[in-house]
């Protein structure tokens, strides 16, 4: 029972090795081909649609009520201690540094990843990305380019926004429910936040999007198995998306705040 336990974990490592080498290659052409002309701006801008301008109704309620949640929960033991005014603080830091960008990022990949990898798996199995390179297409120019750069600058606009609405959710709570002052609140915003703190929470945003769109293409270029494959394909790619994002998330933190704090 041991040694099937050892040989399926020893799959699972190399398959995950093969994955994450695949990832790279694919990484590497779509940052190469990314500033190689012709420039598809038509698709980009396609894209950028689907990946943000569709894409704010669901951030704007994720945000909304991510803002009420940790407002309530942070004003249920700041009550006890005295120390009410220090809510706002407290919920910006969090939002703007990892709520913010780490929701978001999920629920993108929730919803345009899962539609990459299904979109491009179909293309798979119906030979359509054979047939761009029998038309002497590069199905990576093509294809992923467009995603990478359209994700890469809408999901950091999609994070500030959500950081807004993340903050206006924490505005009301303290606001109408615990009595703080209007400007009490924004000046304890403010005043807490630094530059430091946007900028990091922007950066790993755009490195998120990159990820969304690297692992969404690739899983969307290995289908195999026919719909099937392509439900499998799907699953696969958010369970991973997701996982790379919080590995990204931790990575980039204890990078910016403990080694080059």
């Amino acid at each position: 029972m041991f040694i099937l336990f050892l040989i399926d974990l020893g799959r699972k490592v190399i398959s995950f090795m093969y994955f994450l080498g695949g990832l790279t290659r694919l990484a590497v052409q779509t940052v190469f081909l990314t500033f190689k002309p012709p420039y598809k701006y038509g698709r980009i801008i396609e894209q950028a649609k689907k990946a943000g301008y569709d894409s704010f109704p669901i951030v704007s309620v994720v945000a909304l009520f991510i803002g009420f949640i940790f407002a309530l929960q942070t004003a249920y033991f700041m009550q006890r201690i005295g120390s009410e005014m220090y809510i706002a603080s407290l919920v910006a830091l969090s939002i703007v540094r990892e709520l913010g960008p780490v929701i978001t990022a999920l629920v993108v990949a929730g919803r345009v990843g899962a539609s990459n990898t299904a979109e491009l798996g179909s293309m798979q199995v119906t030979e359509q990305i054979d047939a761009l390179e029998t038309l002497a297409t590069n199905p990576v120019k093509y294809l992923v380019v467009p995603r990478f750069v359209a994700l890469g600058v809408m999901l950091p606009i999609l994070t500030l926004y959500a950081n807004i609405i993340g903050i206006l959710g924490s505005y009301f709570i303290c606001v109408i429910k615990l009595g703080i002052t209007s400007s009490m609140y924004m000046h304890v915003t403010f005043s807490s936040l630094l530059y430091k703190d946007l900028f990091t929470g922007l950066f790993k945003s755009l490195i998120f999007g990159m990820l969304i769109a690297l692992i969404s293409c690739y899983e969307g270029f290995n289908v195999e198995g026919g719909a099937a494959g392509v439900g499998k394909a799907t699953t696969r790619s958010v369970v991973l998306t997701f996982i790379m994002i919080i590995a990204a998330d931790c990575f980039f933190t204890a990078l910016f705040y403990f080694i080059f704090p």
